[in-house]
């Protein structure tokens, strides 16, 4: 699925305009303010049904405007499909794919989506939550089959604390939770062994990004599940050992839910001992390995929406993210400040951006321009 074209309307500071991109490399540039982070904003609202900056999606209508619009075109298997999303003022809300609601059901019908932004560091410095859900979706994605696993541990767990607080207000019996102590440990077990898989691809290419980017030591992703049972059999004896305490706090206490991914360096964890340029690094180096993971899976690579990942790069390494970014007919959007601060290749197309504008757009080629620099600022 290859995105072609945006078109936004009273989104941000972002003027009404269509914006086309190219395959390979998309690249936004323009000063501090222009709009190109807002533009990366639309294309991730319009395809994915809300805002990957903020979970107040009223702060994305432009001021004095009735509504905010995005479509975004792509060309999906020789077939041509829209993504629409708006939002009015008196918060009216839309979100359809080629005119009909775009539900849960639906939610891979969507393109995949890989996103850095500063607003995204909590992956790396936020709670366990961020990262065990954001490794839940990638599992899906590499392995539909076992995406059930994370529905089920869901329902069973909401379930079971909801029995404990029938069973502390006496309405149901203790042993009424045996059932579904044993149909979370069955759906918790197969969850955690397939997070367990994909700890286990991603962390050899994790490490090798990380070097690439210039993260200095060994980086390492290391998987620290709450339960160490072999089994579900295992894993529902824990959960009938820790039952009087459930009961004592209302809530299930042990289990997959609490499970922790840490990003580490040289064995420390670069959450609490990184730097934000480190963090930085490893959460570009974590979206490299996953996006590895899915054409090595043969799926489609995720659409990579990159905001500003160029500027602390050497140049050696910046061609090196540029390369990475096209392996595997991958599309990707860029922003920088300054056009030559990505190095120029193949099908990359170059858009600048001025006052929440593109202004003037252009399909580059390594051997039509060696500096990569489209435009006069």
């Amino acid at each position: 699925m290859r995105v072609a074209r945006l078109r936004v309307l009273g989104f941000r500071n972002l003027c009404a305009q269509d914006v086309e991109l190219g395959p390979g490399i998309t690249l936004l540039w323009g000063p501090n303010g222009a709009g190109k982070t807002n533009l990366l904003e639309a294309l991730f609202v319009g395809l994915a049904g809300s805002s990957c900056r903020t979970r107040r999606d009223r702060e994305t209508l432009a001021f004095g405007e009735p509504l905010a619009r995005v479509e975004v075109e792509v060309a999906a298997e020789g077939e041509e499909r829209t993504f629409l999303w708006s939002l009015a003022r008196d918060g009216e809300r839309r979100y359809l794919l080629d005119g009909d609601p775009l539900g849960a059901e639906r939610a891979h019908q969507r393109p995949a989506l890989a996103v850095f932004l500063p607003d995204r560091l909590a992956l790396v410095k936020g709670p366990p939550s961020v990262r065990r859900s954001h490794v839940d979706r990638l599992l899906e994605a590499l392995w539909p089959a076992r995406a059930d696993s994370r529905r089920r541990y869901a329902r069973a767990l909401a379930q079971r604390n909801a029995l404990l607080a029938r069973v502390r207000a006496g309405s149901a019996p203790v042993d009424s939770l045996d059932a579904w102590d044993t149909e979370l440990a069955t759906a918790g077990c197969e969850l955690a062994d397939a997070r367990r898989d994909a700890i286990e691809v991603l962390g050899p290419e994790f490490t090798a990004a990380a070097a690439d980017l210039g993260l200095p030591g060994v980086a390492s992703l290391r998987y620290a599940p709450r339960s160490d049972a072999a089994d579900a059999e295992e894993l529902a004896a824990e959960l009938a050992e820790r039952r009087a305490s459930d009961l004592d706090r209302g809530f299930t206490g042990h289990g997959p839910h609490l499970d922790e991914i840490h990003l580490e360096l040289d064995g420390r964890a670069i959450r609490r001992y990184g730097s934000q340029g480190e963090q930085r690094t490893a959460l570009l180096a974590l979206l490299f390995a996953e996006r590895r993971a899915l054409l090595e899976a043969r799926r489609a690579p995720p659409l990579m929406l990159l905001d500003d990942v160029m500027s602390e790069l050497d140049p050696d390494r910046r061609e090196r993210l540029a390369s990475r970014l096209v392996e595997g007919e991958g599309q990707a959007v860029i922003t920088a400040t300054e056009a030559d601060h990505v190095p120029a290749r193949e099908a990359r197309s170059d858009v600048a951006v001025r006052d929440g504008a593109a202004v003037r757009q252009v399909v580059e080629t390594a051997a039509t321009s060696p500096s990569g620099t489209a435009f006069a600022a």
